[in-house]
């Protein structure tokens, strides 16, 4: 098929079908080709049609403690002093860049859903 810009849902709908059929498409092939405009078509119509909410940074903190039985005075050797800590989880501080790095590996996800309040 000759694919274009994707306008409607329709498009974007077979785009997507076709994108999962050839999804395992050996390198440098006709399909690999194909494979590779439809990734950019799809995320193309997705960033403009498709928004997803921004993660709260504290909101998944909190999250993460309570999935792995945590306390606020856990996170003493990460974020600093209870009071530090404290302000963090109750928003009157932001998020610094060193902080969020810690945060990253301590609960094994992306910086970046740490920086969105920073």
């Amino acid at each position: 098929m000759n694919w274009k810009v994707l306008k409607t849902e329709t498009d974007y709908a077979k785009a997507s079908m076709r994108l999962m059929e050839i999804f395992h498409a050996e390198p440098n092939t006709i399909e690999s080709d194909e494979l590779d405009l439809l990734i950019v078509l799809v995320k193309d119509y997705d960033d403009k049609h498709h928004h997803l909410p921004e993660l709260d940074a504290l909101e998944v903190i909190k999250l993460k403690m309570l999935e792995m039985g945590i306390k606020a005075k856990d996170l003493e050797p990460i974020i600093g002093s209870k009071g530090h800590v404290s302000a963090i989880l109750s928003g009157k501080r932001d998020i610094t860049l060193k902080m969020a790095q810690k945060l990253k590996n301590y609960f094994k996800i992306p910086a970046e859903v740490f920086l969105h309040s920073a």
